[in-house]
């Protein structure tokens, strides 16, 4: 049904994008800010045209498509233990090699650069979305892009970090809270 490159909307959301992995029933879809989610494929719908997302197209259905739809769609309701719901809403992988094929050819600079443009975006992103927990993926190296990346959040002043789950990451990620109700002064 679905292939890689199909524009996709996602079912109760805002959210429109491509789909860049199929695994199963499990479809990676990357929006237009290149954050990369995964979806069931009960919770995607493909789009034919642009025109699909201009028009309200539920007002096209009637009622009796909507209930025997409801019938046969089954949610499954995900428990989560008690420590996964603490657990951070978004990770975001800075290893270089997760961000381009090329840096091979690249100099430390140009890599460093690439790696901070991107944990600026993804903060941005989160922030623009309200994401309230975002862990970013460094690694332990020199400890040159965990510095740069506490020097860029010391930027914000809506954000704490502090380091992320050593059981889960060791000591290679920095864990980043955003305060949503922020005063304007």
């Amino acid at each position: 049904m679905f292939k890689i490159g199909d524009k996709v909307s996602v079912l109760d959301e805002d959210l429109t994008g491509l789909v860049v992995k199929i695994l199963g029933d499990t479809i990676t879809m990357e929006d237009e800010n290149g954050f990369e989610m995964d979806f069931s494929k009960k919770e995607l719908v493909l789009i034919k045209n642009e025109s699909q997302l201009k028009r309200n197209s539920f007002l096209d259905v009637s009622l009796s498509d909507v209930i025997n739809e409801k019938e046969t769609v089954k949610r499954k309701t995900i428990t989560k233990k008690p420590k996964e719901r603490f657990e951070p809403t978004m990770e975001v992988d800075l290893h270089i090699h997760q961000l381009t094929d090329k840096s091979s050819r690249m100099s430390n600079h140009d890599m460093l650069t690439l790696q901070l443009d991107t944990a600026r975006k993804k903060l941005e992103f989160a922030i623009r979305n309200r994401i309230q927990k975002v862990v970013f993926i460094h690694g332990v190296g020199e400890g040159v892009l965990k510095i740069e990346l506490e020097y860029l959040f010391g930027r914000y002043g809506n954000l704490k970090f502090y380091e992320a789950n050593y059981q889960k990451y060791g000591l290679g990620a920095t864990e980043v809270y955003i305060f949503q109700n922020v005063s304007a002064d």
